[in-house]
């Protein structure tokens, strides 16, 4: 009697498209397409997540930017002046102070300011 490792088989190939569902054309039934798909979806998401932290970082320099400007200072000169006087608020809380309640954020800025 012929043994075959079809069950096994099957079962790794449902596997690997469950993780490549809603993918388009072939590359959501075709095994060997599949296979190439998981693997650079696996590679973009390993690296965008090490990239989703650099832009967020980013986004919160630029509104903290913005909210200095404002006031005609520059985001630099702030926080090396900050680092000076060993005033420890990160990023993004300054980013969100200065979306949400800009008066805190006018005070922090006095502070390192005086």
């Amino acid at each position: 009697m012929r043994v075959t490792n079809a069950v096994a088989r099957k079962a790794r190939h449902n596997k690997l498209f469950k993780l490549v569902k809603g993918f388009k054309w072939g590359r959501k039934n075709v095994y060997r397409l599949a296979l190439n798909a998981a693997a650079k979806s696996g590679r973009n998401s390993y690296r965008d997540r090490k990239r989703k932290k650099r832009t967020f970082r980013q986004l919160w320099i630029i509104r903290i930017s913005a909210a200095l400007r404002s006031q005609g200072k520059r985001y630099s000169e702030f926080a090396f002046k900050m680092a000076e006087k060993k005033i420890i608020i990160n990023r993004k809380m300054l980013a969100d102070l200065a979306v949400n309640d800009i008066a805190v954020f006018n005070a922090i800025v006095e502070k390192v300011y005086a």
